[in-house]
């Protein structure tokens, strides 16, 4: 995720990547997450429900990937905008994963 026309001053240090990798890091996990309950759910249960926590899965995955993007964009910007705080967009992420856990945890015994 490097920006190629982004002019770096000295004393940024390794901040911008490390949030991109931690923002990259949490969409890898739940996409992980919603691959190994498809797998799981292959074998054991053959309802249409079997595909509803992959698929939340994957949206939440992607949701989360496309709000690290939007963030990283906004931090790289000379000079900052006076409002950086993102409240909505990680309420919004933390949300969409706890309901993943939710729905994960009331199909996970069907």
């Amino acid at each position: 995720m490097s920006d190629a026309g982004a002019i770096k001053e000295a004393g940024d240090g390794l901040q911008p990547e490390r949030t991109a990798l931690s923002w990259s890091r949490t969409s890898f996990g739940v996409l992980g997450n919603g691959a190994l309950l498809l797998v799981r759910e292959l074998h054991s249960y053959s309802g249409p429900l079997r595909y509803v926590p992959a698929g939340l899965a994957v949206a939440v995955a992607l949701f989360t990937y496309l709000v690290g993007v939007r963030r990283q964009r906004l931090l790289r910007r000379h000079p900052l905008p006076h409002r950086i705080t993102a409240r909505r967009e990680i309420y919004a992420v933390g949300g969409s994963i706890a309901l993943l856990i939710v729905v994960t945890a009331v199909l996970l015994p069907l």
